[in-house]
């Protein structure tokens, strides 16, 4: 496709308007692209972090659950 604009350009003697098109498409396609990783990436973050939280959290109280053990 880019190379058949970029020759239909050059027979108009429009090449820069077409290589602006081409660009448009082409930045158009990555936006899309980008904001369907950002869609799949973002529950994986949360669940990443909801662990790493856990775990802090399980190793605060650890300590003081077996000291009330040893006291109980």
């Amino acid at each position: 496709m880019v190379v058949q604009m970029i020759a239909v350009g050059e027979q108009t003697g429009a090449l820069d308007t077409m290589l602006s098109k081409i660009a448009d498409f082409y930045e158009d396609e990555v936006d899309i692209a980008v904001a369907g990783l950002m869609k799949l990436l973002e529950p994986l973050l949360i669940a990443f972090l909801g662990v790493a939280i856990g775990g802090i959290v399980i190793a605060m109280y650890m300590p003081m659950f077996s000291l009330i053990g040893k006291v109980g």
